[in-house]
Order: C-alpha cells, then sequence, then structure tokens
C-alpha cells in the first residue's frame, strides 16, 4: 500500500480563491473511498491519499481532470509516493509512530 500526497494547482482562474475547485476533488475521493479503493485526507495543503499503486494513479488523474472539466486550460498537479514495501502502513500509523516518540 503506498501514501500519495497530491496538490492540484488550477491556473488561470477567475480569483485567488480555488475552494471550489479543491471540493470538486474531495468529491471525487469520496466516490473512490465509498468503494473501499482509497483512504483520504484533507490538509490545509494539499491531500493525501493511501491505497494500492495502480489504483492511486487513477485516482490521480481523475483529480487533475477536474480543473479541466470546470473550463480551466491549464492545471499543475503536484505527486510525491512514499511507497514502503517492506512493511504496510497506513497514514495514522506514520503519526502514531511520531507522537509515541514525542512521548519517550
Amino acid at each position: 500500500m503506498a501514501i500519495v500526497d497530491v496538490t492540484v494547482i488550477p491556473v488561470g482562474t477567475q480569483t485567488p480563491s480555488v475552494s471550489s475547485y479543491v471540493a470538486d476533488i474531495q468529491r471525487v475521493l469520496k466516490q473512490y473511498e465509498n468503494k473501499g479503493e482509497i483512504q483520504f485526507q484533507l490538509t490545509p495543503m494539499n491531500t493525501i491519499i493511501e491505497g494500492d499503486l495502480p489504483k492511486l494513479f487513477e485516482v490521480i488523474q481523475a483529480m487533475h481532470e477536474i480543473p479541466f472539466e470546470k473550463g480551466l486550460a491549464r492545471v499543475c498537479t503536484n505527486i510525491r509516493i512514499d511507497d514502503r514495501r517492506d512493511k504496510e502502513r497506513k497514514m495514522e500509523d506514520k503519526v502514531k509512530r511520531v507522537e509515541s516518540l514525542l512521548e519517550e
């Protein structure tokens, strides 16, 4: 299972706000989550998604397409992948590990 950090940047919007694009992307992610294909977490600066890597690439493409579907001509998407194969880790496992170290 991989964990992916994704930031979709709509270019050429009418205003500096991109929250409507973010909301539309989150709706798409919720559909994948409801089917049990991914887990995701929205943060103030990006979205973190976990799942099988081939499915994550499909999800990232769906996310990337949203601003185009809303009429924009340019979109930049940043992706960072954490694909650890020696043991399975979930998003919350990584956070809990750091929190446990802080308690020591």
